[in-house]
């Protein structure tokens, strides 16, 4: 029995030194941990390279002897190549802007970040409201405790070996029945914010129609120019027939000829630039939507499309019609209303809670002692109580969360007035923009028109030997120039009507860009 004892306290000797010694290396690993960072801020770092060390040698020559270069590359993962899927689309179809709003609506992750946030204070208001509801908990607790006490005994020291065990379970009731209104404040702050992220996600969809409007005209706009820079090209061509038969009939010089195929090179060389705006205008397209850049759709054309009228409504009247359909001045109002609700919350949290309690318990356990009889027993308890709290001296920290939910009040008010104030310089400059893109087309227009008639008659009057070179080339490149600037001002105007109907609160659907050109 004794030497059994004595084996027992060294066993619990024994396991107490291996507590330490754990506790020692576990204090140790964290220390050493830093080892994984690299050693200075000039060594790069190595997966599995502890020292921060990555010196290669370079095999260039030129550098030295001994000389090395610091390799500063990562170690790939596959897993972040992973690309989505892209979009289903049908092979040699043309794709109307409505049809590219409605593929960004369904791949575009920007909507789907608003979606999930919308999600998230839907949630937030359920786990508001879950406060008025009782808090039921269960519990269960069980154990075993060995423990060897040394007795002495006629002159004998001998160790009386104990051992208890107990379980206990139990279900527990918390209900606070009464907060003066507190509870109710924070629900409706929780619903101010929802309706807020209700509001933005809706917007969200609004910049997307707008984003994937504006980057279509503006694809639609390159297209043009490439259209151009291909006919100028041709111009350009045909005044070097001209003078190359001027020169074999003996009425023209090589200089002319020369002068004609430097015309061909600027107009090729337009024509590459024009091809390379072409191409990044479809990236910003496809970019717009969100879908792959490697997505290749044919998209139909938007320089025939017909302009919008001038807005005829008066500048007030509009401004008002727009500001109660603005989502981000509604989603400002909300907060505004949030905050308030806050400091609701505030003011209740100074004052007292009525709560209710109650618990229902069990509870098993034996005691056994060595050479004694085993001692059990159960045991059961009820209760249900009804109690208060009042806080009496917190050292100003609820005046503080007070004064606080008030500040918060009085910045959701500027913040307020602050974006109505932009929406309407928004409004505003954005008529504008409308007014005078339609002007710059009607003046690109008339350009045009005499630029072809100027371009023609230099042509022809140089074909006759009536005119010189240099007026050709230069009505070549003037056509050019107007062509260009009438493309642009026609898409200029249709981004400017789509930009006034995305600050007006209008550009709601896929077929908003279309209803404008009606108007």
């Amino acid at each position: 029995m004794a030497h059994k004892c004595k084996m027992s306290l060294c066993a619990s000797r024994g396991f107490s030194f291996a507590c330490v010694v754990v506790s020692v290396a576990l204090a140790g690993c964290a220390q050493n941990a830093e080892s994984l960072a690299p050693s200075s801020p000039s060594q790069p770092w190595t997966p599995g390279n502890t020292t921060g060390s990555s010196l290669l040698p370079r095999s260039d020559a030129s550098q030295g002897a001994g000389a090395s270069v610091r390799d500063f590359s990562v170690l790939g993962n596959a897993a972040v190549a992973e690309l989505p899927p892209p979009p289903q689309t049908q092979a040699g179809k043309v794709y109307q802007l409505p049809e590219l709003i409605d593929i960004a609506a369904r791949n575009n992750p920007v909507t789907r970040i608003a979606w999930e946030q919308a999600r998230q204070s839907a949630l937030a208001v359920g786990i508001a409201e879950a406060t008025f509801l009782p808090l039921i908990t269960a519990n269960a607790v069980g154990g075993v405790q060995n423990t060897d006490t040394p007795v002495q005994a006629l002159g004998v020291q001998r160790y009386l070996n104990t051992t208890a065990r107990g379980v206990s379970s139990s279900v527990a009731l918390q209900w606070l029945m009464f907060d003066f209104g507190q509870r109710s404040a924070v629900v409706d702050a929780a619903r101010q914010v929802s309706l807020a992220a209700n509001v933005m996600f809706n917007a969200s969809h609004q910049k997307l129609i707008f984003d994937v409007t504006r980057t279509y005209y503006q694809y639609g706009a390159a297209r043009t120019r490439m259209e151009i820079a291909d006919q100028t090209l041709r111009n350009s061509r045909a005044i070097l027939d001209a003078a190359v038969q001027r020169e074999k009939g003996g009425l023209g010089t090589t200089v002319e000829v020369a002068q004609a195929r430097q015309q061909v090179a600027q107009s090729e060389l337009r024509r590459v630039v024009a091809e390379g705006q072409e191409r990044d205008a479809y990236q910003a397209l496809l970019a717009a939507m969100g879908v792959s850049p490697t997505l290749s759709i044919k998209v139909a054309s938007a320089g025939n499309r017909r302009l919008p009228s001038p807005v005829s409504m008066p500048m007030e009247d509009m401004i008002k019609l727009a500001l109660v359909r603005r989502p981000d001045v509604l989603a400002s109002y909300a907060t505004i209303k949030a905050s308030e609700a806050g400091v609701e919350a505030a003011k209740a949290d100074v004052l007292p809670k009525v709560f209710v309690a109650g618990g229902l318990a069990t509870g098993s356990g034996s005691f056994n002692a060595s050479g004694l009889p085993t001692i059990g027993q159960q045991t059961s308890a009820t209760g249900v109580l009804v109690g208060a709290t009042m806080p009496l001296y917190d050292a100003g920290v609820r005046s503080a969360n007070l004064r606080a939910a008030q500040s918060r009040v009085s910045a959701a008010h500027d913040i307020f007035k602050k974006t109505q104030q932009e929406a309407v310089r928004e409004m505003v400059v954005a008529s504008n923009a409308v007014r005078s893109a339609l002007q710059s087309y009607q003046a690109a227009t008339r350009l045009t028109e005499a630029a072809t008639i100027t371009y023609d008659a230099a042509l022809d009057a140089y074909r006759n030997g009536l005119g010189t070179i240099t007026a050709a080339t230069a009505a070549d490149t003037g056509l050019l120039d107007a062509r260009q600037a009438r493309a642009d001002a026609h898409a200029a105007a249709l981004v400017a009507a789509s930009n006034l109907a995305f600050v007006l609160g209008a550009m709601t659907s896929r077929d908003t860009p279309d209803q404008l050109l009606l108007r």
